[in-house]
């Protein structure tokens, strides 16, 4: 339910944020030192509005505070670089807490590489990436996001494309304060503050403070709170005149929320399905809908002497999505001799996370073989002992001959219990680099980097509370055991992400500098270093947990096809070249190409599944992707005009493809082969008069996938409907092979094209901006057909009904923004008053959603999508000294 907007009525200290002079256009300090002088012959253009175009070889652009500066307060960096060509970014909620999904060029998340002042911040485990987690954007010096390739020293096992690399702001020489306070629809409230220390040793040494909190509803289901807290610190410290300099940053980023609520994507209205979070729910199918409500929830108490059943809580609103996430950044240069320059750059990580649902906790044993167990079998957690007080174990399934829970009523009774996916991660870092001027026209670097992550992913239960929701966030903190004291859960492994680069680049100028030529070469060498302390029972990667590793071996015996528990070591090394040139061919104009060479190391999701499969099988040992990425523009740079134009193409090699399972908070991975995608981006940034500025931008994106993928064989219910190129007379004894129609298809989830713009324009005092975004149509699975299900499971009487067309509808979104300074105020010069609005038009659409390669299921939908966000009014005043 929408709330009301309410007044703001904060105020507090400011300053204005400072950017230092030179421009930062990449990551680490090693690559912004080499790159900061690549600038072509001719007239280097500022950036225009808040935007920049690099003059680089490869396709890049840099939004700076300026640009940052309009967007809500608080946004996630993320949602702000939308505004850049071949990003698409749905964001799940307004105001940047609630995270989103993330695509450039067509890749996903995983795929694309983010760093904050050379800080990896991809997961060590699967590469995703939290966008609600980012710094906050008053923080932010610039974002710069390289649309096709990485840097050479980047220490990622991820990049087979993008990079989004973003730097935090130097301190200011002078002091200086300053606080934010916004509020909004949602019951938003953010307040925000910094302190500038300004220059205090003789030194030169300068840092600053900050601190954030921000709270609001859930925007759909009527229930849940989402809140915020962040802290930063960074101190500066000046070497010398000469660019050289050490800095120290740290951040921690505090999230409790309840998960946002995705929905199936399922809007068929004539089944009687109501909108909802559930999978017999439906998508809504207007703006009238989307405001669903979730039903209040009341857990009973246990009833002694009885088998309970289970109670509510088990509503998507009612889960937890929280994290605790921080980092410590050094970054430093220094000048050795004359043109040669030393960057290092340690880094220290820790996450601790988790998310998703609830569990059917039984108070039996789990018997198979003749031994009685606790532990996670089959998808059911067996505890061996009173869960809810009610002084009796009675709480339980019905067991069938095989160990399992009867179907029907007989799975019913039990005990509701919190059981996320826990992860906690340590992670070093380090990025160092050694340039060399050989002479004017002639640089070379080397640079080694390392990259070592400890990623623990366990499932521990917690207990809810009487309203639904978890008693603790975190039951890893204090987990719920069995009579014996084993914990319980769900999954139990450790791993070791551990990478070792070396790299080197060289640079030369020449024809009067009217060409700039760049090669690099990448060299990683990978280790996966896994622990899984379950029994894999399935390809798929599904496990059993035994509460008492002292009884594995008997579980082994007894069950000799599961894999069991066991440690595997996966080594990747390939060499990845990256070659461009820029060419002046006026002093305004200049052409650039680039190939780059990518690599994906598979995740530890993909790796623990080829657990099943003995160490000596194929399956067991799963090949990276690999991409060759293609680049080639013209760039146009005069006065206050900026812009570009780009076309690219990208091969795939081994394409795995991957979608998030909800309930089992797991990510699937499918095999597309190979793939080829190609495109064009173009941008132009324009101020006819400094009181006015345009920027326009678009995006077009082909891909195609080259083969059918093998999904098994032919059932009799696939012949008869003609799925998977299933085809009657159907014959049991030998069927034929299903497929998944994918040859020639585009791949899902990402739009088809972007465009968009933003006017800035000031009348008096008053700053006023507005820009748009149109998003293209994205096909819901990689087969490019509508999701289907059947009136009938049995063959001979089934048909097909549409559930949800082949492609999510285009949508448009506006925003606004308007800026008043109140220097006419006691409060000073530094105070102002800003309003934004998001989605003006309150445009109703489809939000962010995983890929799939299915197009039916019996019943429900393949997949989730979130809901899109709706008309936002954001205030916020600003006070600073």
């Amino acid at each position: 339910m929408r709330k009301n907007f309410r007044s703001l009525a904060v105020s507090s200290l400011a300053i204005a944020v400072a950017i230092p002079g030179g421009q930062a256009l990449a990551q680490s300090t090693g690559s912004v030192d080499f790159e900061e002088t690549i600038v072509v012959t001719g007239t280097r253009a500022q950036a225009v509005a808040g935007v920049n175009i690099p003059d680089t070889p490869k396709a890049k652009q840099v939004l700076d505070q300026t640009f940052i500066a309009k967007q809500v307060p608080g946004q996630s960096i993320n949602d702000i670089i939308n505004m850049v060509p071949g990003v698409s970014f749905s964001n799940n909620d307004p105001f940047g807490s609630a995270g989103g999904k993330l695509f450039i060029r067509g890749f996903d998340n995983t795929r694309i590489s983010q760093t904050v002042d050379g800080v990896p911040l991809n997961d060590t485990g699967g590469y995703a990436l939290y966008s609600s987690q980012q710094l906050d954007p008053e923080l932010i010096e610039q974002v710069n996001v390289n649309l096709g390739s990485t840097d050479v020293d980047s220490p990622t096992a991820a990049a087979t494309g993008s990079t989004v690399n973003y730097r935090s702001r130097v301190p200011t020489e002078d002091f200086h304060s300053r606080v934010m306070a916004s509020t909004g629809d949602f019951n938003f409230f953010r307040i925000f503050g910094v302190i500038d220390t300004g220059t205090f040793t003789s030194f030169g040494t300068r840092a600053w403070l900050s601190a954030s909190q921000a709270t609001n509803d859930a925007i759909y289901g009527g229930i849940g709170k989402i809140e915020k807290r962040q802290f930063n610190a960074k101190i500066y410290q000046p070497i010398g005149d000469n660019g050289d300099f050490i800095s120290v940053a740290g951040h921690w980023n505090r999230a409790r929320n309840n998960q946002f609520a995705s929905v199936p994507l399922y809007n068929n209205t004539t089944t009687g399905r109501v909108v909802g979070s559930g999978s017999t729910n439906r998508y809504p199918v207007n703006s009238d809908e989307q405001f669903f409500q979730t039903a209040r929830c009341v857990i009973p108490a246990g009833v002694s002497g009885a088998a309970d059943s289970l109670g509510c809580g088990d509503a998507w609103e009612f889960r937890y999505n929280p994290s605790d996430t921080g980092n410590i950044r050094v970054n430093s240069r220094f000048t050795l001799a004359e043109g040669l320059v030393l960057s290092v750059d340690p880094n220290f990580q820790y996450v601790k996370a988790n998310g998703g649902g609830t569990v059917s906790g039984r108070e039996g044993f789990f018997n198979s073989g003749g031994t009685a167990y606790t532990g996670f079998f089959g998808g059911q957690y067996w505890l061996g002992r009173d869960l809810n007080n009610d002084r009796d174990t009675l709480d339980t399934c019905v067991q069938t001959a095989t160990g399992g829970c009867a179907t029907g009523a007989a799975s019913s009774f039990g005990v509701r219990l919190l059981a996320p996916s826990q992860t906690q991660t340590y992670r070093l870092g380090l990025i160092s680099s050694l340039r060399y001027d050989i002479n004017d026209t002639n640089t070379v670097r080397i640079a080694y980097s390392y990259d070592r992550g400890r990623h623990l992913q366990t499932g521990e239960l917690g207990y809810l509370q009487e309203n639904g929701f978890g008693a603790d966030p975190f039951p890893v903190d204090q987990p719920i055991t069995d009579a014996a004291g084993n914990v319980i859960q769900k999954r139990n492994r450790l791993s070791y992400a551990i990478l070792h680069q070396v790299s080197g680049e060289y640079r030369g100028k020449f024809f009067d500098e009217a060409i700039t030529f760049t090669a690099g070469l990448r060299a990683p060498f990978f280790k996966r270093n896994l622990t899984n302390r379950c029994f894999v029972t399935a390809a798929n990667g599904n496990v059993n947990c035994i509460g008492s590793a002292a009884l594995d071996a008997t579980y082994a015996a007894a069950n000799p096809t599961f894999a069991r528990p066991q440690q595997r070591i996966f080594k990747y090394d390939k060499l990845l070249p990256n070659v461009g040139a820029t060419f002046a061919i006026t002093p305004q104009a200049s052409l650039f190409a680039n190939y780059s060479k990518g690599l994906q190391v598979p995740g530890t999701d993909n790796l623990y599944q080829s657990f099943w499969f003995a160490p000596t099988r194929t399956e067991a040992q799963p090949d990276p992707e690999t991409t060759d990425n293609f680049d080639v523009g013209v760039r146009f740079r005069q006065g206050s005009l900026l812009a570009q134009l780009s076309g690219w193409y990208t091969i795939y090699s081994n394409r795995l493809a991957s979608s998030y399972d909800r309930e089992l908070n797991e990510t699937i991975y499918r095999n597309l082969g190979k793939v080829d995608k190609y495109g064009v981006d173009g941008s132009v940034s324009y101020a006819p008069i400094p009181e006015l500025n345009f920027y326009v931008f678009g995006s077009y994106l082909k891909s195609k996938i080259k083969d059918n993928v093998e999904s098994g064989n032919c059932s009799e219910l696939q012949a008869r409907l003609g799925l998977l190129g299933c085809t009657l007379p159907y014959s049991a004894s030998t069927p034929q092979a299903a497929f998944l129609q994918t040859a020639g298809k585009r791949e899902s989830g990402a739009p088809v094209y972007t465009f968009g713009g933003r006017i800035d324009g000031k009348l008096g005092p008053l700053e006023l901006g507005i820009q748009a975004k149109r998003t293209g149509p994205r096909y819901v699975n990689d087969q490019n057909l509508p999701f289907y299900n059947s009136t009938t499971t049995v063959p001979a009487t089934a048909a097909l009904f549409e559930i949800f067309p082949a492609k999510a509808p285009a949508y448009t979104l506006v925003d606004i923004s308007a800026r008043l300074p109140l220097s006419f105020t006691p409060l000073g010069d530094k105070t102002f008053l800003q309003l934004n609005v998001s989605n003006v038009f309150d445009e109703f659409y489809v939000g962010g959603f995983d890929g799939t390669s299915l197009s039916y299921t019996a019943s429900g939908s393949p997949t989730f999508g979130n809901l899109g966000t709706p008309r936002t009014f954001i205030a916020t005043l600003n006070v600073g000294f």
